[in-house]
């Protein structure tokens, strides 16, 4: 018992880069999205285009191929980055890309006629946008955002192919070490508490953007 005590605290030691660069990458990739949707439905044709490249090599590339990109190829064109700073801005464009199609999709769902309610109340964009838009939006794209919140907590394990101490390379160390595969089963439990935090919180906030039904 003892043993996996010992073992379950130096993994849960990994958990915390794998908490930072999650918390990171939710909390900048998010907005990105928001952001870059609202270009790809704008009406400039040059923001539309660079987006648009922007979402086609983020989403046709591996994330693994992008993260040793950041990390080893950058330094060829002079800028070195720490292994965080380098896993942090690769996660954040990758999901970035995801979140503003799904925003994208989500905003577009939305019925023609409310632009012309608000139209008629005498609303300007940004406040169409904010009130009437984004609020029925964010209702319809939380089960795939969602989805990829869940996804992300499992791609975080790629960094240890940088050589980060997350939850993999800790449990990966420890069977090196030991030759019992206990430590990936406890890495497992883990993940699994982590994936069901975040099912938690998202159903909470679909019952809270359930008003807009």
């Amino acid at each position: 018992m003892s043993y996996i005590v010992n073992i379950t605290g130096f993994i849960l030691k990994g958990s915390v880069i794998t908490l930072k660069l999650y918390a990171a990458t939710i909390i900048f990739s998010i907005p990105l999205g928001i952001i870059c949707a609202l270009g790809k439905i704008s009406k400039s044709r040059l923001i539309r285009i660079i987006l648009e490249l922007y979402t086609w090599i983020f989403r046709g590339t591996p994330l693994l191929l992008q993260l040793f990109f950041t990390y080893y190829g950058l330094p060829v064109f002079g800028i070195r980055l720490g292994q965080f700073e380098a896993a942090a801005i690769t996660f954040i464009f990758n999901y970035g890309a995801y979140f503003t199609e799904i925003f994208r999709a989500g905003i577009e769902s939305i019925d023609k006629g409310q632009y012309e309610a608000a139209k008629a109340l005498g609303m300007n964009y940004r406040q169409t946008m904010s009130r009437i838009i984004l609020p029925q939006a964010i209702k319809r794209v939380l089960p795939p955002t969602s989805n990829e919140a869940i996804t992300l907590i499992k791609d975080t394990a790629l960094v240890a192919a940088i050589g980060m101490g997350d939850i993999l390379r800790a449990a990966k160390e420890v069977l090196t070490r030991d030759f019992k595969v206990t430590s990936f089963m406890i890495a497992g439990i883990i993940y699994l508490l982590l994936t069901s935090v975040i099912v938690m919180v998202f159903r909470k906030l679909e019952q809270k953007y359930s008003i807009y039904e």
